[in-house]
């Protein structure tokens, strides 16, 4: 039997074949090995070899596809179902699977591997039918929320998308850079930033301008604002010992800057105790605290209209090394913490005369935040700080625990209730109860994030350009 004679239906084959090369000519598989050709093709002035991967690139397609045409009686399909998907696979595969040879590497080493891409391609067809029945693969851990390898592990959430927490983005009355945001237990939110901009809203959404330039209209940037228990008065602290108190019944402000003749930028400012009863704490970039505390005027009231109250500060005093305090707070008048760059925190019993170091000396990150627990939650009161790698430290009057919540930085801690907050510099906000290990979280929710506060009523991010993303309980 000749070459040209192989059966009766020679002739039908001859023509099968044209029509099969005629159209495999107009796939996406004949560019595809056209250009592998033409690639290797040119590499051939490097290494000879690249010759044979060329003619494989070329050669392997052409007769996995024929061997389809012919067993499919001269249907090509090149359409988007599963069977051309696993063809076209194992024709990309054993393109990039192709690896050129040095030139000292024998020729039986690229013989090799063309036959291997070869028999690989040869066997796809015949995975069509299971393609389709393949399970399906699981989801991808987020690399964010996994465990930090130099962390303890115990007790480490791991973070997870909540479709319930609906963040709304408020349509702020500035475009200065937001550094922080307080909520009191009315529902009254203030938020201060740049250029000594005040913001107060007593609803969602309705952003108001109490100040627009600070204090006395000096311009000032603002970092800090804090309410006391009760909510009846917020205090804000900022550049150039700006520090002043505004009644959260009129919005009117008295003017308490550059306290006991000190001028330096407060970083920020901590408040405990109802108003005209209340403890005052500001944190400089020098590692100094400067204790105040504010009482009630002898008229029994002490709001703009009547005059301010009797206020008496402190000598400061130094609790660490003297980095820059990067965190303060206040559970009450009494208990209160702060943290610093050097990664020390410290605890005050007796509303700030005094600080003992409480840790931390193997966190990796530089702390940025700190919040504590009020007296009212579970005993101990639980301590939280914030690290630029993101960890939050947890401290429950004995241990220090750290929790992974993300791989960038937390900017920003609140606690509400049994609620506990971290925002970050990529704009998320991470969320979960404090007896919990599991966050959920909303990301994308706004450039940057600075700081975050949680009240009865809704929950307040602010952060760069303006930012003020907010969502009701």
């Amino acid at each position: 039997m000749s070459a040209t004679e192989p059966h009766s239906g020679s002739e039908h084959d001859a023509d099968g074949f044209v029509d099969f090369v005629r159209a495999y000519t107009k796939t996406w598989v004949h560019a595809l090995a056209a250009a592998a050709l033409t690639a290797f093709g040119t590499l051939t002035v490097v290494n000879r070899w690249f010759a044979a991967l060329a003619l494989a690139a070329y050669l392997v397609p052409l007769v996995v596809l024929y061997a389809r045409w012919r067993r499919t009686g001269g249907e090509l399909g090149m359409g988007p179902g599963a069977a051309d998907q696993s063809a076209s696979r194992s024709v990309a595969q054993s393109m990039d699977d192709q690896q050129p040879q040095s030139q000292e590497d024998e020729p039986a080493a690229v013989s090799a591997s063309v036959n291997e891409n070869v028999s690989d391609a040869a066997t796809a067809p015949d995975t069509d039918e299971t393609a389709s029945d393949s399970t399906p693969h699981e989801p991808a851990v987020d690399a964010g929320t996994a465990p930090d390898e130099e962390q303890s592990t115990a007790d480490v959430p791991r973070s997870r998308p909540d479709r319930d927490v609906e963040w709304t983005t408020a349509d702020a009355p500035t475009e200065a850079p937001l550094s922080d945001v307080a909520i009191t237990d009315a529902g009254h939110s203030y938020a201060v930033g740049d250029g000594g901009v005040v913001l107060a809203s007593s609803n969602a959404g309705d952003w108001r301008t109490v100040l627009e330039d600070g204090p006395a209209a000096a311009g000032n940037d603002l970092a800090g604002v804090a309410a006391t228990d009760d909510g009846d008065a917020v205090w804000i602290a900022g550049d150039s010992g700006t520090v002043a108190r505004i009644d959260t019944a009129t919005d009117r402000h008295t003017d308490y800057t550059a306290p006991t003749g000190i001028t330096d930028n407060w970083l920020g400012i901590a408040v405990g105790g109802d108003a005209g009863t209340e403890t005052i704490l500001l944190s400089n970039g020098s590692g100094e605290l400067l204790c105040g505390r504010y009482r009630r005027d002898p008229t029994g009231t002490d709001n703009a209209t009547s005059g301010p109250g009797e206020l008496a500060w402190d000598e400061p005093l130094t609790p660490g090394s003297g980095s820059s305090l990067s965190g303060v707070d206040l559970a009450d008048d009494a208990m209160g913490y702060c943290c610093d760059t050097n990664n020390g925190v410290f605890e005050t019993t007796d509303g700030g005369t005094s600080f003992s170091r409480i840790g931390l000396d193997d966190a990796a990150g530089t702390f940025t935040d700190i919040v504590a627990a009020t007296p009212a939650s579970p005993s101990p009161v639980p301590v939280l700080v914030s690290a630029d790698d993101g960890v939050v430290h947890r401290y429950d009057g004995a241990t220090w625990t750290p929790e992974r919540v993300t791989d960038t930085a937390v900017t920003g801690l609140a606690v509400g209730g049994e609620r506990l907050l971290a925002c970050t510099d990529d704009g998320a906000v991470f969320e979960r109860q404090l007896n919990s290990t599991e966050f959920s979280s909303a990301t994308g929710i706004a450039d940057s994030l600075r700081a975050v506060a949680v009240g009865p009523p809704r929950a307040v991010a602010v952060g760069s350009d303006g930012a003020i993303v907010e969502r009701q309980h």
